[in-house]
């Protein structure tokens, strides 16, 4: 059955679909067919994926054969290419090139434009000095403080006015070496004289400084006195790895660090301190307004051990004593006399004069008559007179119970009850008594026993009291109410 169009509507096949006529495709041939499949191939994958697989050894050969064709039209590699180069510059293009180059001056370079003088220039008889000029002089060891500024290009006038002014305000000596004056010099009427001094300034003290300014034909000084903040530095930090490279890099200057360190050691041994410790400083400071800072004497050494707690206060004495006020001290006498040759020694011998064996308490030094006898260490002498086979005889309290004796002195240079310091002079050597010639018996007596006085070492424990040890707790108490790097 067909329609009025001519299509079949039943019994047959469609050759309409969705309004639109299917019109048959017709037959492809080989060259269209291989091409079409070529399409459909990637020939250039990603190497770096399904390494192995057929579609990346298809790559492979891509890539090789693409390698090998642009070496094969490649020219040869030894022939030099042929190009073409200007010719170089000459006469005035070249002038032109180079004003306008840049060489490096360590290539020689001398490129750019140089302008020559010319009849409009007129030279100079001789050069015009500055109207001013800054100089700085510092004050050394030794010299005058007058000559250095004239070495400076003071005039002697100058120099002597500044000197005159500055040593009024203070001692010319309390100026220390390394300060630096830094000073103005004037205008000169001709090179044939000095400079006049317009202004100096100098910090004569850490809290003052001194200025000098020119007023008509005069100087004038002026003093200007800076405020001072003596509140001390407190270092506190763990001991680490080393006692004194914690200090150091905490800040603590290295004399410092010696002292504590020192002070430290007469309490406790260096050898147990442990990195877990802590070490506190308390040291003189002076802080000025300007803004410099000054670090003085150590004045409390202290180390935090655990359950064990170290305190130690230097006092006006030259002692460290400890937070409760006690202090030890130990030392070793030094020989009386000077060139000392021992004649006979501590212990039992046989008298030369009374003929039998006997203790000996002491040591015979033979010296000429008349040698000085100085005190081993500082004293109060408790005797000074005629004492028997002793002769004229000394005897010296040193504290801690320790007791020294000198014996056939030839004369006294001290008196009883007199408080004699370590170096002292005594008396004199000689042979009175029972002597058999010039000679120093020399005993030392501790706790009431003679011992032997060769390499004798002492220690004593030194006891604050009264209004010392009141102004002792007091100072500590400041101390440790110091902050910690305020």
């Amino acid at each position: 059955m067909r329609s009025d169009h001519g299509l079949e509507q039943a019994g047959g096949t469609a050759t309409m679909a969705f309004g639109r006529a299917i019109v048959p495709q017709p037959e492809l041939g080989l060259v269209d067919r291989l091409r079409a499949a070529a399409l459909q191939i990637d020939w250039v994958p990603d190497l770096g994926s399904r390494i192995g697989s057929l579609e990346w050894w298809r790559g492979a050969a891509t890539c090789a054969a693409l390698c090998a064709t642009a070496i094969a039209i490649a020219p040869p590699i030894g022939r030099p290419l042929l190009g073409t180069m200007p010719s170089p510059l000459s006469g005035t293009d070249r002038d032109e090139a180079r004003a306008q180059a840049i060489a490096p001056i360590a290539w020689g370079g001398d490129s750019g434009r140089h302008m020559a003088a010319n009849d409009l220039v007129v030279p100079l008889a001789e050069a015009p000095e500055r109207p001013i000029e800054d100089r700085t002089v510092t004050v050394g060891r030794g010299g005058g403080f007058g000559d250095m500024l004239q070495r400076a290009g003071l005039s002697e006038r100058d120099a002597q006015d500044a000197t005159a002014l500055i040593s009024s305000a203070v001692p010319l000596g309390d100026l220390k070496p390394g300060t630096q004056i830094p000073m103005t010099l004037g205008r000169r009427p001709n090179k044939t004289v000095a400079r006049p001094l317009e202004a100096l300034s100098v910090r004569a003290r850490f809290d003052l400084e001194l200025t000098l300014k020119r007023v008509g034909s005069g100087l004038t000084l002026t003093r200007q006195a800076i405020a001072i903040d003596n509140t001390p530095l407190r270092i506190q930090g763990p001991v680490g790895g080393s006692l004194y490279r914690s200090a150091r890099a905490a800040g603590v200057p290295v004399k410092l660090v010696e002292t504590y360190i020192k002070a430290i050691a007469t309490k406790f041994a260096i050898g147990r301190v442990s990195s877990g410790d802590t070490y506190d400083l308390v040291i003189e400071r002076q802080r000025a307004a300007t803004g410099e800072q000054q670090l003085g004497n150590l004045l409390f050494a202290g180390l935090d051990h655990g359950d064990k707690k170290t305190q130690l206060v230097k006092w006006t004495d030259g002692t460290w004593y400890e937070a409760s006020g006690q202090a030890e001290r130990q030392g070793m006498f030094t020989m009386p006399v000077s060139m000392a040759r021992v004649t006979s020694s501590f212990g039992m011998r046989f008298h030369p004069l009374l003929g039998f064996t006997r203790m000996h308490k002491g040591i015979d030094i033979g010296t000429p008559w008349g040698t000085p006898i100085h005190a081993p260490a500082d004293g109060t002498i408790v005797y000074a007179g005629r004492s028997g086979g002793y002769g004229n005889f000394i005897k010296m309290a040193h504290g801690g119970n320790i007791v020294t004796c000198y014996g056939h002195l030839s004369r006294f240079a001290t008196r009883s009850g007199q408080h004699v310091a370590r170096g002292q002079v005594i008396g004199y050597s000689g042979s009175s008594g029972l002597s058999t010639g010039p000679h120093l018996h020399w005993e030392v007596i501790r706790n009431g026993v003679a011992v032997n006085p060769r390499g004798f070492s002492f220690s004593s424990i030194a006891t604050l009291s009264g209004e010392q040890l009141r102004q002792f707790k007091a100072k500590v108490a400041s101390l440790l109410a110091v902050r910690p790097g305020a």
